[in-house]
């Protein structure tokens, strides 16, 4: 289905896109700073209210913006749509269209880029057929159906016309937006955030760089049937152009309704638990896209994983650093965290600790989903997205002078993610066991 905006025109132009971004840009942040002015005569619920409806309208503000614009400025905005358990339902319900159907170019212009990257000739030796009608659209490019000469069914990624150009033409003024939009709900230092944003967006625009991060991947899941990553066709595949083997499976939006038992969500949940908790703890490479778009799942509890233009390497001591804080949480022991994160380059802008006061909540919550009996069912309490939101309010004065390295953005963003996704499976697991087991692993190899 096409997205409700339709056969946009894509805004190519550096002066258009300035513009665009810049009026963006400079409505949200009046309203920011009008809310600012409103709360300080403000309090109690009344005050928390008003917070909600300005987020809601610059969320709206910014879907509805961004949606239209591709690129940087779209993919920004997925980025903070995956925030799901963090911020209010009626902002994330709102965020949550930027992660659906993107505006689709129209086939004759894509028709133009696959031939340039290509090169007509070639495409004519290597496709029997190529739909240039997406079947679906994303912030970057678009995925065409096609068959080779050879018979193999393939996917076909091909990059929007000029989008490295226009990603890099976004940034300046995305970090801006993005800085006043995380301003609205958190304080706190935002320039390692935009580092590590402005990095990954422009690692994606290279789709060689995605082909190597997909070989290396399979060849560090072969040994997990359950994980099915699609090879790619070298021989079609340029840096704007990418070919994969086409693997199809149950979208996201069916696996997570009632046509499927629990108990196969729920194998669904482990596999996408175990992507993760190895990928950080042991390969040291990490499926950084958790949009849940970005799987398919199968009815034997495999899972298909796509896209690996964001994925996050992670440095041996960052590893062994979470592998020792899920061994605390597992053995309850909140008053080694505080030393254990400060290890890791997380604390006050001094060089201390964080506060126990600060951080003993999130390591309960941490707690409770490692508990043994019952294995925690992810999405079966609100009241877990409530207190996490709760926290972040209740901790805004207390988290000004926080330093953190900037790899700890796309890790917490992924993990947190898949927090989103597993709870619209529901799934219930042995999240405990999995994160000894690959904990142990990571210690032991550091």
């Amino acid at each position: 289905m096409l997205s409700a905006m339709g056969d946009a025109k894509l805004i190519t132009s550096p002066v258009g896109r300035l513009a665009r971004l810049g009026g963006l840009v400079g409505r949200v942040g009046a309203s920011v700073l009008a809310e600012r002015l409103v709360e300080l005569a403000m309090s109690g619920p009344a005050k928390q209210l008003r917070r909600t409806e300005n987020l809601v309208r610059n969320a709206t503000r910014v879907a509805e913006s961004l949606g239209r614009m591709k690129g940087a400025a779209m993919k920004v905005g997925q980025m903070i749509s995956l925030q799901d358990g963090l911020l209010p339902p009626e902002v994330a319900e709102v965020l949550r269209s930027l992660q659906r159907e993107a505006p689709r170019v129209p086939p004759e212009v894509m028709r133009y880029e696959v031939e340039g990257s290509l090169g007509k000739q070639k495409v004519v030796e290597l496709f029997a057929e190529l739909e240039l009608d997406a079947f679906a659209a994303a912030s970057i490019g678009q995925v065409h159906r096609g068959r080779l000469r050879d018979g193999r069914r393939v996917a076909v990624k091909i990059q929007y016309p000029m989008i490295d150009e226009i990603i890099k033409a976004d940034l300046k003024n995305l970090k801006t937006l993005l800085g006043a939009l995380v301003g609205m709900f958190m304080e706190i230092d935002f320039e390692p955030i935009w580092r590590e944003v402005r990095d990954r967006l422009l690692e994606e625009i290279d789709y060689r760089h995605e082909a190597d991060n997909i070989r290396r991947m399979a060849e560090l899941h072969a040994e997990l049937p359950e994980i099915t990553i699609p090879a790619v066709v070298e021989e079609a595949s340029t840096e704007r152009v990418l070919t994969m083997e086409f693997v199809e499976a149950i979208p996201p939006a069916e696996a997570c309704s009632d046509s499927y038992p629990q108990e196969l969500r729920d194998r669904w949940g482990r596999v996408l638990f175990e992507l993760q908790i190895r990928g950080l703890l042991v390969h040291r490479m990490l499926h950084a896209d958790p949009n849940l778009s970005n799987f398919s799942f199968r009815e034997d509890g495999g899972v298909i994983v796509y896209d690996f233009g964001c994925v996050k390497r992670v440095s041996a001591p960052l590893a062994a650093g979470y592998a020792e804080l899920f061994q605390l949480a597992i053995a309850g022991d909140a008053a080694q965290i505080p030393g254990a994160l400060l290890d890791m380059g997380v604390g006050t802008e001094n060089g201390e600790p964080l506060s126990r006061d600060l951080l003993d909540p999130y390591f309960e919550l941490l707690v409770e989903l490692l508990r043994e009996e019952p294995a925690y069912t992810f999405g079966e309490d609100q009241e877990i997205y409530d207190k996490l939101f709760e926290l972040g309010i209740a901790n805004w004065s207390k988290a000004t002078d926080i330093t953190f390295p900037q790899d700890l953005v796309f890790i917490d963003r992924s993990l947190g993610g898949h927090f989103g996704n597993l709870a619209r499976l529901r799934a219930t697991g042995p999240w405990r066991r999995l994160v000894r087991y690959y904990a142990e692993a990571a210690l032991a190899q550091a």
